[in-house]
């Protein structure tokens, strides 16, 4: 098959059964899915010679997901956004990209991941790339490798820009599903006394410490957690509270989070779509929480949650 220059095929395999959880993440991202599930062809009713054979021989037992993204536009954040997404529903994937040679996964991408403005001081700053601060900014360099969390999607980009308004000096922090870790080390240059990190994928948690490491920010600790679970207790409940994640896993964090946030905390919740916002602020408001704030930009929205 000839694939149009302009455009990277992402083409994420999985057994059968996760097919419908697959397909909601892949609708995160873009609307326009190609899906190749073959197991519901039924070859007593067909006539085998006008059936193509590569379809007579597929795999019944998976099934695969694919979206177009533009092939001048860097992919890693889809790729690891999809990646974080089915660790943290239970299942694994086989994750290609189709139009950019394999052994240039890790690095094409980065000829497109320039210095990035967030907010009224926030500058994320690719590891790689030369910079010359201004006054007043404040500088975050980041190697995400194969971890979500450049700056570059919107919902990063949306608690960046809360995080600028919401992270005290001296405050304790906590970010669950932490990716590259940008937003720990980002509320720790706002101030934040103590940041700890979490992700459910050991791939990420590696990545995070080693930006972590790399920023200097002695105060920031990651470590591998499904949700809240792990999470340390030990210095008390948190000021502030990071959950840039998706919708489902922050209604099922809902009923727990606030045992973790102190009495005037706040929860800032995004990684969620905009069709599924009221959904989650029901799920909050459950649960004693209320919203006091919301941001949306293209199709995504984080939401500034307060205890009641």
């Amino acid at each position: 098959m000839e694939y149009c220059k302009d455009w990277s095929q992402l083409k994420v395999t999985v057994k059968l059964e996760h097919l419908d959880t697959l397909v909601a993440i892949m609708s995160m991202l873009n609307n326009n899915l190609m899906i190749e599930d073959f197991s519901d062809i039924d070859l007593k009713t067909c006539y085998g010679d006008l059936i193509d054979e590569s379809i007579l021989n597929a795999d019944k037992t998976v099934a695969a997901v694919s979206i177009f993204l533009p092939a001048d536009r860097p992919f890693t954040d889809a790729v690891a956004f999809v990646r974080e997404r089915m660790s943290e529903s239970g299942f694994e994937g086989n994750v290609e990209i189709i139009g950019v040679s394999e052994e240039d996964w890790a690095n094409s991408w980065k000829a497109y991941y320039k210095p990035l403005h967030i907010g009224k001081k926030m500058v994320i700053v690719p590891a790689w790339e030369k910079y010359e601060e201004k006054p007043g900014e404040i500088i975050v360099r980041m190697d995400p490798g194969m971890a979500f969390g450049t700056g570059t999607h919107e919902t990063t980009r949306l608690v960046i820009e809360l995080l600028e308004t919401y992270t005290k000096k001296g405050s304790r922090v906590l970010d669950v599903g932490c990716g590259s870790g940008i937003l720990a080390i980002c509320a720790a240059k706002l101030g934040a006394a103590e940041c700890k990190a979490y992700d459910i994928d050991p791939v990420a948690v590696r990545v995070a410490r080693e930006n972590i490491k790399d920023s200097g920010e002695e105060n920031v600790t990651c470590d591998v957690s499904d949700l809240l679970k792990q999470v340390d207790l030990s210095g008390g409940k948190y000021d502030l509270v990071c959950a840039n994640i998706v919708a489902d896993i922050i209604i099922r964090m809902a009923p727990d989070v606030g045992s973790y946030m102190k009495d005037d905390a706040v929860l800032l919740a995004s990684g969620i779509i905009t069709e599924r916002a009221e959904e989650v602020i029901d799920a909050l408001l459950a649960q004693g929480l209320r919203v006091t704030d919301r941001l949306d930009d293209n199709g995504w929205c984080a939401l500034v949650v307060q205890k009641a």
